[in-house]
């Protein structure tokens, strides 16, 4: 059992969803109903607290980021939102194209798929109100964040940051260690009304397309840095692999800082550079994690029938680039981030953000990996700034996350 604690959070999930299969076979309808019903108060409660979740992450994170900024730091936050809203636009216009023939009869099989129909439902519900809605706990994240820059005292920052701490411990302590047996309650319910095969179909060619437009993603980051930096694309890209593959063990951001870093000064990226770039690009530059999302989002959206215009996703690629500063040290932080707008902006329910939750999950490792490595592409960028426009002085850093 203690061993077990220890895993990570990918195999538990993965051992979660194959344990719910295999359990709906055999499982009475009243066991099964058990499992419901937690799921039905674990939805309400991430409800309740995803508001309260975006305004102790976000407004810490936009304060922060702008305290004491200098020149350097504003242009590399401006690249890192820049890559990560293209990566985003590039997973829409890629899977726009792509899916209505290689999801096929996957796709239209789950659209099938009532997903809001309970043919099992729980024993009983607890209502949990939300103590404001997603939209108002963004604006006044934005006001707060905002505000606070300017604001002389830190008893409101510290506050903040405070709050910031209650709600990593929550996702650490609470969330995230519930999460299998919510994933597991899903595929139990699923697997009891029949409804498991053509998910499960999806789930594998929505992998391969992510994995393939990871690569690609990075290769086009690497030869627009080494255009900007002079540098062989190619070869950079290489030297970088060890903090790539850091991450797939690790599956962290800030675990990786001290690789990454290594790995771009050998790029030719001055220290004093790579002292600042490394860590604010992984808090805020997540590429990787937005091309998953979007690509997860959009496969649902189009198999349940819902919005997925661009006018829709280009909104919601826009507001997600923020959302992500939110994305906390911990495995699966970012899907966690963008629960609210997965809600408020596109009209998951709580069934489709828990496959949305199941599918990110299964490529956590790789998205990480993706962020990291894709920071030595920035920072070799922001070198070729400060060579070109003489010392501009070290902007202060920030604290990490994944």
């Amino acid at each position: 059992m203690k061993k077990f604690k220890e895993w990570g959070l990918l195999p538990k999930v993965l051992i979660a969803i194959a344990l719910g299969i295999v359990c709906s076979f055999f499982f009475p309808d009243g066991l099964t109903r058990c499992f419901i019903t937690f799921n039905s108060i674990f939805s309400n409660f991430l409800g309740l607290i995803i508001p309260i979740l975006i305004l102790g992450l976000i407004a810490p994170g936009i304060f922060e980021l702008g305290k004491g900024a200098g020149r350097l730091l504003l242009i590399t936050a401006g690249i890192a939102y820049l890559s990560t809203i293209l990566a985003g636009l590039f997973s829409y216009g890629t899977c726009r194209l792509a899916y209505p023939s290689l999801l096929g009869d996957a796709a239209v099989s789950l659209g099938n798929i009532d997903m809001s129909a309970h043919e099992l439902k729980p024993f009983f519900t607890i209502e949990m109100p939300s103590v404001m809605s997603v939209t108002t706990a963004l604006v006044l994240a934005f006001v707060f964040g905002l505000a606070l820059i300017h604001l002389e005292g830190d008893t409101l920052r510290n506050a903040m940051r405070e709050l910031r701490e209650v709600i990593f411990s929550l996702i650490r302590k609470v969330i995230i260690p519930l999460l299998p047996l919510f994933i597991f309650g899903i595929f139990l319910k699923m697997g009891a009304e029949g409804n498991v095969g053509p998910v499960l179909g999806m789930f594998l060619k929505i992998i391969l397309i992510i994995f393939l437009m990871h690569v690609t993603v990075l290769v086009l980051q690497f030869c627009v840095a080494g255009a900007i930096a002079g540098r062989n694309p190619f070869k950079a890209l290489v030297t970088m692999l060890p903090a790539y593959v850091t991450a797939l063990g690790t599956q962290s951001s800030a675990a990786t800082i001290p690789v990454t870093r290594a790995q771009a000064i050998k790029n030719g990226v001055d220290p004093e550079v790579a002292d600042f770039v490394i860590p604010l690009c992984a808090t805020i530059h997540m590429s990787c994690s937005i091309l998953k999302i979007v690509a997860c989002a959009y496969a649902i959206s189009l198999s349940l029938g819902l919005d997925i215009s661009f006018a829709t996703y280009a909104g919601f690629i826009l507001m997600l680039g923020i959302t992500m500063i939110a994305a906390p040290g911990v495995p699966g932080g970012a899907i966690m981030a963008a629960l609210g707008l997965l809600a408020s902006m596109l009209g998951f329910d709580a069934s489709m953000q828990g496959l949305m939750i199941a599918l990110y999950i299964a490529m956590d490792s790789f998205g990480t990996a993706g962020n990291v490595t894709g920071d030595g592409a920035i920072a070799l960028i922001i070198n070729k700034i400060k060579l070109k426009n003489g010392n501009a002085g070290s902007p202060e850093s920030r604290p990490v996350s994944a």
